[in-house]
């Protein structure tokens, strides 16, 4: 039997979609979102509409009938701690992402848009390595505030993919090997993943700013801010998301942009692009400590790992670590289409959401 499975991953400014039949990728394409259009948006679940009718004309325009699809499979959300692999969705998964987020974050809106595509088809709607997975050791959630405990939130599902394909270009499998893995994309994680669990991680919001998140910041300073009176919290979350960091900086979320300025001669677009490799190098050395330094490689992926300009900045300050592989792009679409592939053929069942 055939299956034509469609993946979703919704970005801060962008949908990235594609079909694969058995596997294979038979079309796909990035449907940008301009900073205009998505500040129309006082929430992100408010963009669920905009991002499903850009998907569905998408396929309308590439002559693609929903109705040969066998399965929708989108990016998993911030939901509470969840294992890895693939879940069902459902109306709690729903609800829970709709009305009630851990943290608003672009990818809550795939399992929504996989689910209205997949219902009236009475097909497969799942989501797969979800950014809620949590493997995370027990000393690591310890954070020094028992009232903020430390969780799992990271972009697992791109992360462990790498983290597999390297060792398998080792000649390794995954569970045999230690990584550490640093993400870097609109937003920033890091994972250091030991004997084939992800036991602890950097979240975008602890460690390195990014082109739109301010990352960690001095939180004596942090809390004086919020009780100035100048903001309302709504506007200071946007400070720490979606316009923090180089965004904050330097007006552009466009790393692109970013090095076109330092080309061009701006001295403190060099200063703030080079201060977030710093940062970044600064997170892997912290969680090589997590395995005393028994390193088998470092991982550098996700979009912005295309620039040598960042990657030769971190690579200098990390090599000492253990040898640093560049894998640069976000393979994600591939690792959803190919875990909902295993369900479909009963490889692997697609666990049931439920609340705790």
């Amino acid at each position: 039997m055939s299956y034509k499975i469609l993946a979703i991953n919704p970005g801060s400014t962008s949908t990235k979609l594609a079909l694969y039949k058995d596997g294979k990728k038979i079309l796909s394409e990035t449907l940008d979102h301009s900073v205009e259009e998505i500040e129309k948006y006082e929430r992100v679940q408010d963009q669920f509409e905009m991002r499903r009718e850009a998907v569905l004309s998408f396929l309308k325009d590439n002559n693609f009938d929903v109705k040969q699809l066998s399965a929708v499979v989108g990016r998993g959300g911030l939901l509470p701690p969840v294992q890895s692999g693939a879940y069902e969705v459902n109306e709690v998964m729903v609800d829970r992402l709709k009305n009630n987020p851990i943290v608003e974050h672009a990818s809550n809106l795939g399992a929504l848009i996989a689910y209205e595509i997949a219902k009236p088809l009475n097909i497969l709607a799942c989501i797969y390595d979800s950014v809620a997975v949590d493997e995370m050791n027990d000393i690591a959630r310890i954070s020094g505030m028992p009232d903020i405990p430390r969780v799992s939130f990271s972009h697992a599902l791109n992360s462990r993919a790498m983290a597999i394909k390297v060792a398998k270009n080792y000649g390794k499998e995954y569970k045999d090997m230690n990584f550490v893995v640093a993400h870097l994309g609109g937003g920033i994680s890091l994972s250091v993943h030991k004997k084939g669990k992800m036991v602890d991680i950097i979240s975008d919001d602890e460690g390195p700013f990014s082109p739109e998140r301010a990352g960690r910041v001095p939180c004596k300073k942090l809390i004086d801010l919020c009780y100035s009176g100048k903001f309302d919290k709504r506007t200071m979350h946007k400070k720490l998301r979606g316009k923090g960091g180089i965004s904050a900086y330097l007006n552009t979320l466009d790393a692109r942009e970013v090095e076109k300025m330092i080309e061009d001669g701006n001295e403190e677009a060099r200063l703030v692009y080079e201060a977030m490799a710093y940062q970044i190098a600064k997170g892997i050395g912290d969680l090589a400590t997590v395995v005393e330094g028994d390193v088998d490689a470092i991982i550098i992926t996700g979009g912005i790992a295309y620039s040598e300009m960042i990657t030769s900045w971190i690579t200098k300050r990390v090599k000492f670590i253990a040898p640093v592989e560049i894998m640069p792009g976000e393979n994600e679409l591939e690792s959803l289409a190919l875990g909902a592939l295993r369900v479909l053929k009963s490889e692997e069942k697609a666990r049931d959401y439920v609340e705790a």
